[in-house]
């Protein structure tokens, strides 16, 4: 698959963000942001095709995972933490 272009990259970077904001959980929400940001950022300089495509295709499947662990996550919700109450009130002021 020819996936090297920055458009194409930057289009998964921004799925991978976008899906791991829907986690109801703090805890897995923060560690897969840190996560994705940290990947990205270690790998920006890649310049050999096959390891990009390489580095595409791993974050496909990691996108497919956080969309099924999202909706699991979702379907057994618990309660917001201390850091969640104080985010939405620094949100809504």
């Amino acid at each position: 698959m020819m996936a090297s272009s920055r458009k194409v990259i930057l289009s998964l970077y921004r799925n991978l963000i976008r899906e791991s904001k829907k986690w109801n959980s703090y805890n897995y929400r923060m560690y897969a942001l840190r996560k994705i940001r940290h990947e990205f950022q270690q790998n920006k300089t890649i310049q050999d095709k096959e390891k990009i495509n390489e580095c595409y295709n791993r974050g496909l499947e990691s996108l497919q995972i956080i969309k099924r662990q999202v909706t699991i996550g979702n379907l057994y919700s618990t309660r917001p933490l201390i850091i969640e109450a104080i985010e939405n009130k620094a949100n809504l002021n």
